[in-house]
């Protein structure tokens, strides 16, 4: 679902909205693309708060109230000392995010800028509107992106070997059975899709230095559709097996199926809530815990990003982007035959890239030694 929004976002970016909604929303293609993104939002939130119904959660007596500073400290706590498999699980993360942030945020002005720089008629680099042009190409781009990872999404569970497979029996057709007997044997795991999905993200990310054509920084962009498809589904799903893993430990089997009925005396009362919470297993609280803390791996990333991002900008490009330039002061005025700022901070997303690879390399391996 999440690829198809981004599809019809990224078409809906590639019309000239101040030309088919005049200015009445908006006088630049920008500001138009963020009041429909704001109307998208609130439908879709609501739609989703009218739809979907929770449990309520109701306080336990029994327990004292956890300050802020408590629950603080047992996520510190916690995230000092994950278990090795979470641990490489949230060490990938960090450093795919590293390198997945540039991308998603600056990939549809680079391809702009590239056109820009190599591919535009004189007349269009002294657009009125630069930087909605630059926004409808990268949109176009980023459209055939979108539809690749949708692609990925649909087709890539398909031939990849999913962490539980080998705990049920396949029954194919039997006009297939053959087929399929000799492609399981050669079927890629999930764990080492992740790594293929890593470096080949990788690999495109070190190309862009070099991209000095609107085509070929396309083709850059949607080569990363299929690691982002898998980047998007690795991470929860072995997350998710572990707290599972973790939540049956942590649970305490009762030996009767059936327990007998108590008295209704107080202590009797407390035994039974007792046995109660016992078979009740720690899965909800570990899950919000657990993915909190690879939320926050994927939060810090961002900063560190933005951090990045600031130094090149500031020495490669400083004011404004040379695309972009032409109505400001001239000190601002810079030249084009240097390297693209946002072309280096995606170069060196691509190097923590290399890093997320390798740390998936370990997770393959805790994995392998578990079994």
């Amino acid at each position: 679902m999440g690829s198809i929004g981004n599809v019809i976002g990224y078409i809906i970016g590639t019309l000239d909205l101040v030309t088919l909604f005049g200015t009445t929303f908006g006088a630049t293609q920008f500001k138009q693309l963020t009041l429909l993104a704001g109307f998208a939002l609130i439908a879709t939130v609501s739609v989703t708060s009218w739809a979907v119904t929770e449990r309520v959660l109701l306080p336990d007596e029994s327990k004292e109230d956890d300050g802020l500073g408590k629950i603080v400290k047992e996520i510190y706590q916690t995230t000092m000392n994950l278990p090795p498999r979470i641990q490489a699980i949230c060490n990938i993360q960090l450093w795919s995010w590293i390198g997945f942030f540039p991308f998603l945020f600056y990939s549809s002005q680079w391809i702009g800028e590239v056109y820009f720089r190599f591919d535009a008629p004189h007349d269009v680099k002294h657009s009125k509107d630069a930087l909605g042009d630059i926004g409808r190409i990268g949109s176009f781009a980023l459209s055939i992106f979108s539809c690749i990872t949708f692609a990925g999404a649909f087709f890539l569970p398909l031939i990849i070997k999913a962490p539980d497979e080998e705990t049920f029996t396949a029954r194919p057709p039997e006009a297939l059975a053959g087929f399929i007997s000799v492609y399981n044997k050669y079927k890629p795991d999930l764990v080492t899709s992740w790594i293929w999905g890593n470096s080949l993200f990788a690999f495109a990310m070190l190309l862009t230095p070099f991209a000095h054509s609107f085509r070929f920084a396309t083709f850059l962009v949607c080569l990363c559709g299929l690691p982002w498809a898998v980047a998007s589904w690795a991470p929860g799903t072995y997350l998710g097996m572990e707290v599972q893993a973790l939540s049956a430990a942590h649970s305490i089997p009762l030996t009767n199926t059936k327990r007998p009925k108590l008295t209704s005396t107080p202590s009797s009362a407390a035994l039974e809530k007792e046995l109660d919470s016992s078979s009740s297993s720690p899965s909800g609280e570990l899950s919000g815990l657990y993915f909190g803390i690879l939320n926050i791996y994927t939060t810090i990333p961002q900063f560190i990003g933005t951090f990045i991002s600031m130094i090149v900008f500031a020495v490669l490009e400083p004011g404004k982007s040379p695309e972009l330039a032409h109505d400001a002061h001239p000190s601002e005025h810079h030249g084009t035959d240097g390297p693209n700022a946002i072309a280096v901070c995606m170069f060196i997303g691509g190097l923590c890239c290399i890093g997320a690879a390798r740390a998936t390399g370990t997770l393959r391996d805790l994995i392998h030694a578990a079994r």
